[in-house]
This record gives C-alpha cells, sequence and structure tokens, in this order.
C-alpha cells in the first residue's frame, strides 16, 4: 500500500492531538470537528464510532474491502481521528477480512493502542495488529477463551452472553485499563451493537459521493415500529473535500459506563 502525501493542514494539525490532551487551543481549522472530542458528557470516558460509506449507505461491495469507498479526505480524517483517542477498536471479522494497521500513518501524531474484539480466539497471532511496534495491543475475549497470543499483548476476558460481549462491559474494561478516548472503528456489525446500546457519544458518518447499489451496509440496528422511534441526533455537517463528514452528537441516549483508571 502506498501512503498518500501530507495533506495541505498538516501544518496546523500537527499541534492538535496535543491540545486535545492537555487542555490547549485548537486551531481553528479543526476547532469544530475536534473540540466535542475532548471530553465527554455523560461519564469520564469519550467514545466515538467512524463510519465511511456510499452515498446509498453501503460500507462495501459484496465482498469487497472496507477502505476501498472513501477518498483521501475521508481516509485522512480516520487517521486524525485515531490520533486524538488513547484505543482504536475493532471487531475480529473486520482484522481477519482486512488486516488494518491501525495507525496514523497519513497524519502526524501517536498510534493509539489497538484493540480487537475477538470473543472465540480466532484471530491468528501473526495478525498485523498485534505486531510488536512499541504500541500496546489488546485482545478482549470471552472468560472461557484462552487464545495463543503473542508475547506483550494483554487479554482482557469478559463474560459472554450468547456468545457475544456486551459493549458496556468491553469499555469498563477498558476504562480499567487508562483508556478514555475510544475509537469504535469497525466493522459495521461492532459500530451497529455500540451504537444499539447506547454507547456512542459521536458518530462521525463520512460519505463519498459514490453510489455502489448494492454490498455492505454500514449500520444494522434493531427494527423499530415507526419513523418517530428513529434516533435523531443532533448533527454537524463538515465538507471535507468532495466527501462530507456528519458529526453526530449521541449524548442523549449515551448509557453511563464509567471512569478511566488512569489517563493515557
Amino acid at each position: 500500500m502506498v501512503d498518500p502525501p501530507v495533506d495541505d493542514w498538516a501544518h496546523e494539525w500537527d499541534a492538535v492531538p496535543q491540545a486535545i490532551r492537555t487542555g490547549g487551543r485548537l486551531p481553528p481549522a479543526f476547532e469544530a470537528v475536534f473540540d466535542p472530542l475532548r471530553h465527554g458528557l455523560v461519564d469520564d470516558l469519550l467514545v466515538v464510532g467512524q463510519l465511511g460509506q456510499s452515498l446509498d449507505g453501503r460500507i462495501a461491495t459484496a465482498g469487497g474491502r472496507l477502505e476501498t469507498i472513501n477518498g483521501p479526505e475521508g481516509l485522512t480524517h480516520l487517521h486524525r481521528l485515531r490520533a486524538v483517542v488513547d484505543a482504536v477498536v475493532v471487531g475480529v471479522g473486520t482484522a481477519l477480512c482486512d488486516d488494518p494497521r491501525l495507525t496514523v500513518r497519513r497524519v502526524s501524531g501517536q498510534n493509539p493502542a489497538r484493540v480487537v474484539i475477538d470473543p472465540h480466539g480466532k484471530l491468528p497471532a501473526d495478525a498485523t495488529l498485534l505486531a510488536d511496534d512499541g504500541t500496546r495491543r489488546l485482545v478482549v475475549t470471552a472468560q472461557t477463551t484462552r487464545p495463543d497470543l503473542p508475547d506483550g499483548v494483554e487479554r482482557l476476558p469478559l463474560p459472554a452472553g450468547n456468545g457475544r460481549l456486551e459493549p458496556a462491559a468491553i469499555l469498563r474494561a477498558l476504562a480499567a485499563k487508562g483508556f478514555r478516548r475510544v475509537l469504535i472503528e469497525g466493522g459495521a456489525d461492532t459500530l451497529s451493537r455500540f451504537l444499539a446500546a447506547g454507547c456512542l457519544d459521536r458518530l462521525h458518518v463520512v460519505v463519498a459521493p459514490v453510489i455502489l447499489g448494492s454490498g455492505r451496509a454500514g449500520c444494522t440496528l434493531p427494527p423499530i415500529p415507526d419513523a418517530d422511534e428513529a434516533l435523531r441526533p443532533r448533527t454537524r455537517v463538515h465538507p471535507l473535500g468532495d466527501e462530507v463528514l456528519f458529526d453526530c452528537d449521541l449524548a442523549a441516549q449515551r448509557r453511563t459506563v464509567g471512569r478511566a483508571k488512569k489517563s493515557v
């Protein structure tokens, strides 16, 4: 994979990750999008979900890779999100399908801890996100699962109901490890479960100007009887080149999870 050149706002972006963590002033170009990511409004945690999709709500063609939908601006925004959080979370399906690096290679900043939700220990030990590159690596498993993990990888065992791990329990476990800002990056099933469980403070949806017509939906929630019961978050819209970011405030439906043991 060839990484793109540094974007036009790199000189202003350099100050953002540190300012988010220390309470410093943000450059005007990034204040509207990133200032809400300083602190959660419900408890000590700030949990943001990220979704990149087509105009018709698809995250990939049938059997396609997730990264093919958004263009350079959308992907750069994703890497900026990684740079301002303490940990980035993906499900094992995404880890197996895309073998992601989960780094901030497109922008300046520190790589977040990499977390994979793997209840049944399906992730191979040679997965890229488990590679020892100086970044913390964690695998969230069911209590009865004993995965063969590389040295230095932390295991977070949790009770599993019907083979699944509850989003709130995952966040509490991460908070106990000192992670206060958490990015739920994917895939669609993982993001949908955190959204349905009321475990997101914000949701960033980056829409690319493309219509796929079929493929994986970006979000699947339990059915509702009519539109009156639909989620209607306060939303701000920001242009990202020829893509559009919808910044959705979900604080009104966010459930209380807890406090981080320490700051990282």
